[in-house]
C-alpha cells in the first residue's frame, strides 16, 4: 500500500491539558491552525438535555465543550490537534511530540520568538548538519524545533 498523502487530515494529536482551551489557542496561534467552532452542535446537545450547562463554556460569544476542544490546519494538510482536560499534572517525558520545521539559519530567533509567547528551551541538540531546540509548551508538553 502506497503513502497517500491526504492521510495527514486523518490524523488526530491529542493533548492532555490542564487548561485545553488556553493550550488549544497557544498552538493554534504559533501553528497558523484555527480553532474549531462548534456552536450550533454544542447548542443542540444542551437543547437536547443530553448535556447540561456545567459541561459547556462560552469563549468570545461561541459554545465549546468545557473540557475538550480542537484546532486544525485551515489547508488540510496538517494533522487535527485535540486537548482535552485530565485531572493529573504532567508528570514525566511525553513519548511522543511534534516537530515544527522552522530555517536552520533562522533557529535561534524561533527560539526566541516561541520563549517570548509562554514555550520554554530545554536545550540545543545537535546531529552533524542539523541542529534543533528541544522546547516545553506552556503545559510542559516536549516539542522540537528544527
Amino acid at each position: 500500500m502506497s503513502y497517500d498523502p491526504g492521510v495527514a487530515t486523518m490524523v488526530q494529536i491529542t493533548f492532555d491539558a490542564a487548561d485545553p482551551h488556553a493550550l488549544a489557542r497557544w498552538w493554534a496561534d504559533r501553528l497558523g491552525y484555527e480553532i474549531e467552532v462548534r456552536s450550533e452542535m454544542v447548542q443542540q446537545l444542551l437543547d437536547a438535555g443530553a448535556i447540561g450547562d456545567e459541561l459547556v463554556v462560552r469563549i468570545d460569544g461561541e459554545l465549546f465543550f468545557a473540557d475538550a476542544v480542537a484546532a486544525s490546519d485551515p489547508a488540510g494538510a496538517a494533522p487535527r490537534l485535540l486537548f482535552q482536560r485530565v485531572p493529573e499534572p504532567k508528570t514525566a517525558k511525553n513519548r511522543v511530540h511534534l516537530d515544527v520545521p522552522v530555517p536552520q539559519e533562522d533557529l535561534d530567533a524561533h527560539v526566541d520568538e516561541w520563549t517570548t509567547t509562554g514555550a520554554a528551551l530545554v536545550r540545543f541538540d545537535e546531529y552533524p548538519g542539523h541542529r534543533w531546540a528541544v522546547m516545553h509548551d506552556p503545559e510542559g508538553n516536549e516539542f522540537c524545533l528544527h
